[in-house]
């Protein structure tokens, strides 16, 4: 981490679980713990629990993120939901190509691309993911990969708003597994993603965009991982579930 030139972010990505009943306890067990960080906090629900936790949490310092959304504003797109929708909602981040949108619903870089740019026209902050696969890694490829997908994914976007993204490494043989790369493999691949930016959008951006990783991110290796001087914040899978769990990592990136 580097506070003194970009903010720090310990996003929760719930995945498929938790119903609006459930939502609203986790949130107000969370919400105690975390109330004095020194960091953003943010919690990606289902949609269906969203408008629980945007009451749940009201007055805290705790935004609401949406794990997706669709690249139209409106149209023929059974079970999809508008950037603009969420937006009225009172959501504030949308999470875009994660690991298992790309891996079990057919994301690509091109769809990315296109739900990153209808987020950003409809004001909200985004946290675009991109990463590897083993096979990739293995390869020693994953440097040329993250760069590929995030120039992708940040095609017209401008520089202002740049400032509205967030890039989440997250490798995704390391999502869900209880791998996690190690504080040198999630450093160097974050330091890749910095220098793309820097190569599109000049130095003081990249200086200044926030990288988290994404990778099984927990209690234990969390303060580790944060050490790092291009590690920025997490997005957090399986950990965000359990109250204290998520605070704690939140406290080790409020150091």
């Amino acid at each position: 981490m580097n506070k003194s030139l970009r903010k720090t972010v310990i996003a929760g990505n719930w995945k498929m679980n938790k119903t609006p009943s459930q939502t609203t306890e986790l949130i107000n067990e969370i919400k105690p713990l975390v109330s004095n960080a020194d960091c953003d906090v943010v919690v990606c629900v289902p949609f269906t629990g969203l408008q629980a936790a945007i009451e749940a949490t009201r007055g805290s310092n705790i935004s609401v993120g949406a794990q997706n959304c669709h690249w139209e504003k409106s149209g023929a797109f059974t079970g999809e939901i508008s950037a603009e929708m969420l937006k009225e909602v009172g959501v504030k981040y949308v999470i875009i190509g994660h690991s298992e949108r790309r891996t079990y619903f057919g994301d690509t870089d091109v769809t990315v691309a296109k739900r990153t740019r209808a987020a950003l026209d409809a004001g909200l902050t985004v946290i675009l993911c991109v990463g590897e696969y083993l096979e990739q890694r293995e390869q020693g490829i994953t440097n040329e990969l993250v760069a590929i997908q995030t120039k992708i994914a940040l095609q017209g976007v401008t520089q202002e708003e740049l400032k509205r993204i967030i890039i989440a490494y997250e490798p995704v043989w390391a999502i869900g597994t209880g791998r996690t790369a190690t504080a040198r493999q999630a450093d160097e691949a974050c330091s890749a993603i910095r220098s793309t930016i820097e190569s599109l959008y000049g130095k003081a951006a990249a200086d200044g965009i926030t990288i988290q990783y994404g990778g099984s991110m927990n209690a234990a290796n969390a303060a580790e991982l944060l050490a790092m001087p291009n590690v920025d914040g997490g997005l957090i899978g399986g950990a965000s579930l359990k109250a204290r769990d998520f605070a704690a990592i939140v406290d080790a990136a409020s150091k």
